[in-house]
């Protein structure tokens, strides 16, 4: 399923997008002025990988395309390889022709992660950017920006439930995914700040569990009304014909709410009770950001964040004192979520969509809610700067 599938329409001139736009090509100058990698990628690969990358977060994810130039320079190409391989996956059941080839695509992944980790990455455009961009970061940070092998491989995992639409079984089903997804997006961008922070992992659990939430609603009406031809990132024609229409919303919010697949495939957004069932989804997207919200005033107040973060012992959830690979700084909770707060920006962008969801009673079919905010990179600009999502 592809969730990230937005109309790509510029967004409306202001101050705040001017000054993006500054950023992002004086990153761009950067990164083609940077000495070479460590690795058997050349520089015109890593270039043309660069440009590949970018142009498919414009197309696919605007959002993480505006957000990338709050992300720290030395890391903000880790970040985009990062975010084109989540595009690349989310599209792979959109240009396939069977499910067993989609589970090839994605054995491909799997043993492209351990080639990238090793130095030989596949020559393939995500891949040679991010072992480029693992190589700088091992470079710059003596080797402390440690990039975990299984969140990687988790993030591909997750995919395989995308490929068949099956629904979840719970709403506890659909933030597992969200977890496995865009929060461990989220823990591989802090790991390259380097940052290993039970405080910045708990707060990014959440953002990242309201972004994948949002994911799913946002790409309803695509999967259940899915089109009759694809092609993949490249361009090139598959010879998928039309797929099966499925309604990828929690199976107990929809005999809650009596909402009936068939009738939503039938009807749209007339369907029985199905404004209810994303009302109800969407409110647990948003209970998740109220929570970050409440953490980061107990943080500021000086009190604790207020309860445990679940995952804590857990692989790459492990804090301690060279788990970086040597003696931390030693930071307050509030200096680590400021110094990271980059990397929970999709806050922003999940709150402006789920606002907008309410705007139109929670009718997910509404076309306006797959078009670029024009208001965005002036609410991100905003809340960078007060450290507020």
């Amino acid at each position: 399923m592809s969730f990230l599938k937005e109309a790509a329409r510029p967004c409306r001139a202001s101050t705040a997008w001017r000054l993006y736009s500054r950023q992002f090509q004086y990153q761009k100058r950067l990164f083609s002025r940077s000495r070479p990698f460590a690795s058997p990628v050349s520089a015109e690969e890593v270039n043309g990988a660069h440009k590949y990358c970018i142009d498919l977060l414009s197309k696919y994810d605007r959002p993480s395309y505006t957000l990338s130039t709050f992300i720290p320079p030395h890391a903000r190409s880790f970040y985009i390889a990062l975010r084109a391989l989540n595009v690349s996956l989310s599209l792979i059941p959109d240009t396939i022709s069977s499910p067993t080839i989609g589970l090839m695509r994605l054995q491909f992944w799997r043993d492209a992660v351990t080639k990238i980790l090793a130095g030989s990455p596949p020559k393939e455009p995500v891949a040679l950017l991010l072992a480029s961009a693992i190589s700088e970061l091992n470079e710059r940070t003596q080797g402390r920006a440690r990039i975990s092998k299984g969140w990687l491989t988790r993030m591909i995992s997750a995919r395989e439930q995308t490929l068949t639409n099956d629904p979840y079984p719970n709403i506890a089903a659909l933030e597992s995914y969200a977890e496995n997804t865009y929060s461990t997006l989220m823990y591989l961008t802090l790991s390259a700040l380097p940052m290993a922070s039970v405080t910045a992992d708990h707060v990014a659990s959440h953002i990242g569990k309201a972004a994948g939430i949002a994911a799913v609603l946002r790409g309803l009406p695509l999967v259940a009304f899915p089109a009759p031809a694809a092609k993949s990132p490249s361009g090139s024609s598959v010879s998928a014909g039309p797929k099966q229409g499925a309604v990828m919303l929690p199976l107990d919010i929809m005999a809650q709410t009596g909402v009936k697949e068939e009738e939503v495939l039938r009807r749209g957004a007339d369907a029985e009770g199905l404004r209810d069932a994303v009302f109800t989804v969407a409110t647990r997207a948003s209970d998740h950001l109220i929570t970050v919200e409440q953490m980061l005033s107990n943080l500021r107040a000086g009190k604790d964040v207020g309860h445990d973060f679940e995952h804590e012992g857990e692989e790459g959830h492990e804090y301690g004192h060279d788990v970086l690979g040597g003696a931390q700084t030693r930071e307050s909770p509030v200096d680590e979520i400021n110094r990271a707060f980059g990397v929970f920006m999709p806050a922003v962008s999940t709150r402006l969509w789920l606002d907008r969801l309410q705007q139109y009673d929670f009718d997910v079919f509404r076309p306006e809610l797959l078009r670029s905010d024009w208001k965005f990179p002036w609410k991100a600009y905003m809340a960078f700067n007060r450290k507020s999502i």
